[in-house]
Order: C-alpha cells, then structure tokens, then sequence
C-alpha cells in the first residue's frame, strides 16, 4: 500500500532515501532548513555529489512523487534523516534530532509511524524523541507508532546499498517494527532484522566504531612500519590472506558523518568501560597532525626552506564530495598552525570556500614544491608523474592512501614517499 511521506533533513541521506520511495510509488514531502537546496531540489539540481541521484532525482519530480519545502506537512510517515554530530567536547550534539522531532509533533495525526534514520546514541528514541512526541496527545505504541532504522549506507552506492544491504528496524513494540519493515520492504530486497529501538541504535554504533577501531590497528601498523624499514600495505595485504583476518587500510585519519563520529557516543554513557574505544578515537583523530609532521619532516629533509605543498583530496572518502570530519581539513588546519604555504585541489569539490583552495589542478601545482595525496580519488590515480613534475618547483610526493604507483614516480625523478612505508625512499 502507498504512503505519504514527510522526510526531514535532506542531506547526504534523506535526499536519496525521500527519491528511492518517491520512485517506488510513494508520496513524499521533503524536509530541510536550508532554502537553497529545497529550491535547487524542486528545480530538479543536486546540492549534495552520489552516483545515480540526479536521475532518479529527475524520475520522482516529474512523476509527481516528491517536492521538497522548509515546512513539514501531514503524512502517514514522518522520516527523521538529521546530521548528529558531536561537539568539541566529544559529546553528542542531538539537537538537530530533537528540533526535527519538535517541527513534526504539529503534524502528527492518530495512526501515524515516526522514523529515526539519523545514527544517534543508545536510548535517544526512548530519552529524546519519545518526551517531545507525547506533545501531539497521542498515546505511544498505540495511536502513535515509534520506531529507529539507521541507514546502514556508504557514500558513492547509496542505491545499491539501499536495496542490497541488510536492514534493521528497532520498533518501541512489535507493531512499530512491524509497520516499518513493511515500509522499507518497497524496495529493500535484502534481509530485515527486527529488534528493539535502542538495540537498533547501539547495532549501528557498534557496526561503526568497529570500523573505528580496525582502521586504528592499521594506523598503527602504519606508524611502527615507519620506522622499522617495512611496508604496511604490503604486510596488512599478505596477512588478510589468512581466513580470519581482515585488516583495514591506513591512511592520514578517519572522516566521515559516522565513523569518525559514532565511537564517541558509547565514550559519553560509558566513559570508564570504552578504553579501547577511546584509545582508538584518539590514535585516528591524531593521524592528520603526524601527516603534515610527515610532509615538514620531507621538506626540512631535502633542504627545503618555505615550501609550497599541494594537497590533493578534501573529500573524507574517494570519489564523492562529502567533507564531513574529513582528515584533510585538519591537516589543513596543522599547515596552517606551523606556517606552511599550500593550495588545495579537489576534483570533486565544485565550489572554493578558501583564497588557497583551486579548481585547476596546474594552479596547485604551480610551484609546489611537494605534491601530497590525501584522498584516492580515480582521477589521481591516473596522475601522470612525467607531466606532474613539469608543472612543480620541486619533485617530491607523499602518498597517504596508496593510491599511486610510486615505483612510476620515482622513475620520473621524484623523491617518492608513501604513509606507512619506510621501505619506499
């Protein structure tokens, strides 16, 4: 059966989830605070970068099947897709939830589900949504249904992963899970799991603060690999052949709307038993400043005095747009507190939001003195070392995600460097 749909927050998110059920016969009113990209949605334009939107985009807006507005209205589910960041002081920062949740208690009727999609803290349904929610006067679980599915999504396949990956719906009671399931089975064709609201919040903590810490375990393989003469590229791939090891990759620091996020909410309600946790946070969170050491310790090296660094990669993850918590803006950050001239490059990046950032490549370029990846995007992959060294004062290049052939490099005259490879160099 077809539904109505209100979705709020029309992010990285909201904006594919509101078309994938648009496209799927529903009727969905979109959600978002920021007027500009409600009029860039109805005019059928992208504020956010993901592979197949713009058409499926296009598919919804002319079917009738979605607009978007500044204002929420009546529907018979309202989808909670806000950012829940963390604050300086690592704690949770659920605001945006709880002002989504307050927007829509207006429009809630008898009979209605409400959906958090948003990756938030073990017990935010039960301890933030659930209060504001008995302001509508509907009685919980049984005029008014409650239930939390975090999207389970990675940057560049969110359709594919919408409808292939497993889900898991955390309903206040049975009837909750059940109306969600039914919900999301539109166009889920993978398994989906029914529990509770707050095991579905702490399912997806864990599933990301795993992540945390395994890509902390390869940071500090990468960091012991840097003074012991061996490569951790090479040794991590030679012992992820055993069956049971799965050893992610290093790299200048971890970004992201999740992973670099979501461990610090299990630090906040059990500072004293999430050690490991914690330890893992601060080893990924420290990677960028010992990057731009890495690369002042390679200029000083080559007798180097005010270099020019070109940093190429501002995206968290490759191939997409998305700046959330990415670890070059803190290397960016770290250049700047040590005084060291740079220009940054990223083709994925459309619009300059600083006097040093470029959308030609050759500008950063331009007299650099040592080229530095910090994210792998295919379009640097494919770099051409012969005519990169043309356009450079000095050949130096340090590699922190692997992405380049560096024996190619060094061929072509460059003082080649990758993260977590003192055999290289």
């Amino acid at each position: 059966m077809k539904k109505s749909l209100c979705v709020v927050g029309l992010g990285y998110i909201g904006l594919p989830t509101s078309v994938m059920f648009a496209i799927h016969g529903h009727k969905v009113h979109g959600v978002d605070v920021n007027q500009k990209a409600v009029d860039m949605i109805n005019a059928k334009q992208l504020h956010i970068e993901e592979n197949g939107l713009q058409e499926r985009l296009e598919e919804a807006v002319d079917a009738g099947n979605f607009k978007a507005a500044v204002e929420p209205e009546e529907a018979d589910v309202f989808i909670i897709a806000v950012p829940s960041p963390i604050r300086e002081d690592k704690t949770a920062n659920l605001d945006y939830v709880r002002k989504a949740t307050e927007a829509i208690v207006p429009y809630v009727r008898e009979g209605n589900l409400v959906i958090l999609e948003s990756t938030v803290p073990p017990r935010t349904v039960e301890d933030v949504m659930l209060p504001v929610l008995k302001d509508t006067g509907l009685e919980i679980g049984t005029e008014l249904f409650v239930s939390h599915s975090p999207e389970r999504v990675i940057p560049g396949k969110v359709f594919q992963e919408l409808v292939e990956n497993d889900r898991i719906v955390g309903g206040i009671n049975e009837k909750s899970s059940e109306m969600t399931k039914d919900l999301y089975r539109s166009f889920v064709k993978a398994n989906i799991h029914l529990t509770d609201a707050t095991t579905a919040e702490m399912a997806k903590v864990i599933e990301n603060t795993y992540r945390d810490v395994n890509i902390a375990f390869a940071n500090e393989l990468a960091l012991i690999s840097d003074q012991i003469g061996v490569n951790a590229w090479e040794a991590i791939k030679l012992a992820n052949y055993h069956p049971r090891v799965n050893i992610h990759t290093p790299g200048p620091g971890v970004g992201g709307h999740c992973i670099a996020v979501d461990p610090w909410f299990l630090a906040e309600i059990q500072p004293d038993l999430s050690q490991m946790i914690q330890l893992s946070r601060n080893t990924n969170d420290n990677m960028p400043v010992y990057t731009a050491n890495q690369i002042e310790k390679l200029m000083k090296d080559q007798f180097i005095q005010d270099p020019k660094v070109a940093l190429f990669g501002l995206s968290f993850k490759a191939n997409i747009d998305d700046q959330r918590e990415s670890p070059s803006l803190k290397v960016i950050l770290e250049l700047v507190e040590k005084g060291i001239s740079f220009k940054t490059f990223d083709p994925h990046i459309k619009e300059n939001v600083a006097s040093n950032q470029t959308q030609d490549m050759d500008e950063a370029l331009d007299g650099a003195d040592i080229l530095v990846i910090l994210t792998d995007h295919d379009e640097f992959k494919q770099l051409d070392p012969e005519y990169i060294k043309c356009k450079m004062n000095n050949r130096v290049v340090y590699d922190t995600k692997n992405a380049l052939n560096l024996d190619n490099w060094t061929e072509a005259g460059f003082i080649a460097k990758r993260l977590g490879d003192s055999k290289n160099g």
